[in-house]
């Protein structure tokens, strides 16, 4: 009988809270042995993919530098988006940062972001960064459009950490606060991610499904002045209908 392969397990294991394993480590941490360790270390080595650090210590190697660059320079969701972006800070703020994001294992992840020229406090979204799927309008814009048995799975599944926030999150009024950001088009939160800042998103629709969404983000002050001097709300669900319209 075939053994089951984990060599994805051994990658998974390279977090940025633990950058750093042994073999035994990783043998310890999946359930197989010190030789079978050894074995998919020493492919991944091979390939790239892990590296030595000191004796015996392995972390994430450079191949994933060489595949990080062919993700940005062709995908095509980043290709079509990123002159939109450009332009959304252009018309509006250049303190401002614009982040497109998707939906990966349970979490929201930053593929790109474009920053505004002038300084400003960053933005915490940025590339390969997996924030939150229950807080910040990046993530409960994309959140709002998925199909409700979706939904409900992701509800449950998470429900101690959503009533953490907020002990009204039951089931119907979950549903009812995304139903209200899927009829409105866009979410809008204020400090939710970060203190002082505040985020605008729009989702972005291939054919019927949501495959991410584009947020504007900046400081309070900046954007409450904005929101006074122009349609804020119709420039980012503009920004998402052109990228759309070109993926």
């Amino acid at each position: 009988m075939a053994t089951e392969n984990k060599t994805l397990a051994v990658i998974e294991l390279f977090t940025e809270n633990r950058p750093v394993w042994t073999a035994d480590e990783v043998a310890c941490e999946i359930g197989i042995s010190i030789s079978t360790s050894y074995r998919y270390i020493k492919e991944l080595c091979a390939s790239g993919f892990l590296d030595s650090v000191r004796p015996g210590s392995f972390a994430l190697g450079p191949a994933f530098i060489q595949y990080d660059y062919r993700m940005r320079r062709n995908d095509t969701l980043i290709q079509h988006a990123a002159p939109h972006m450009r332009q959304l800070i252009e018309d509006t703020d250049p303190r401002s940062d614009i982040v497109l994001s998707r939906l990966f294992n349970n979490c929201v992840l930053c593929i790109h972001q474009e920053n505004g020229p002038e300084v400003h406090e960053p933005t915490r979204y940025v590339r390969g960064v997996a924030m939150p799927l229950f807080v910040g309008a990046t993530s409960r814009v994309i959140l709002a459009h998925l199909p409700d048995r979706t939904l409900k799975r992701l509800y449950l599944d998470n429900e101690a950490e959503i009533r953490a926030r907020s002990q009204e999150q039951t089931w119907k009024a979950f549903k009812q606060d995304l139903r209200t950001i899927r009829r409105d088009g866009y979410c809008l939160t204020v400090s939710e991610v970060s203190k002082g800042q505040a985020g605008l998103a729009a989702p972005i629709f291939r054919g019927e499904s949501v495959v991410g969404s584009v947020s504007f983000v900046a400081g309070e002050a900046s954007f409450e002045n904005l929101r006074a001097h122009m349609d804020l709300v119709a420039r980012v669900k503009s920004c998402a209908a052109k990228i759309e319209a070109s993926i």
